[in-house]
């Protein structure tokens, strides 16, 4: 009977992809991982297979953790509320290794080397935006925002947005917040 591992493995996926997320694929190296997990090489081949395995939990947990958020704050506040506060919530997050979208980050790190995980950010920011489309449709629905407006439209121009303003809070002599709070005011006046 094989042995059970002593570690927790969300962990070491969230662990990593903070470390993936704050250096970027290339700029982390085996040896790195292997410090931030405290894994030695055959440990953590045993338990991710390679770096790529890796960063490719690290994405998809990134990702499945923004639409819990994004989920969360439409189920407590409504469709247009949620898309107000969802960059203020991505920007105050203290926690968080880098301002950037770690699924941004990737596509353009790695998109022009043809690497499947760039393909797989890119799977994943499509994803956002149609949930995006989906709360830009519930608030039509509900009278909220312009009917005759194109939901897909309007989630790609969010998105598109909140990347730019993500990118920008990276800067350290902009006020990320101020600017958040803006980019907030403008959803639902479409």
């Amino acid at each position: 009977m094989p042995r059970k591992p002593g570690y927790d493995r969300n962990d070491l996926i969230n662990r990593a992809r903070d470390l993936f997320w704050r250096q970027g694929w290339a700029g982390t190296s085996l040896k790195d991982l292997e410090a931030e997990l405290q894994m030695k090489p055959g440990s953590f081949y045993a338990a991710f297979g390679s770096k790529d395995a890796l960063y490719g939990l690290a994405l998809d947990q990134y990702a499945s953790d923004g639409a819990a958020r994004l989920h969360a704050l439409a189920g407590e506040h409504g469709p247009v509320e949620a898309l107000r506060r969802f960059p203020l919530e991505v920007l105050k997050n203290p926690s968080a290794p880098a301002r950037a979208c770690m699924l941004s980050r990737t596509l353009l790190e790695l998109q022009a080397h043809e690497h499947p995980l760039a393909d797989r950010a890119s799977d994943h920011l499509r994803g956002m935006e149609e949930q995006f489309a989906t709360l830009f449709t519930e608030a039509q629905s509900r009278g909220e925002i312009d009917p005759t407006l194109d939901p897909k439209k309007l989630a790609r121009k969010y998105q598109s947005d909140l990347m730019g303003l993500r990118v920008t809070a990276e800067r350290r002599d902009v006020d990320a917040l101020a600017l958040a709070s803006e980019f907030a005011e403008t959803v639902g006046r479409t």
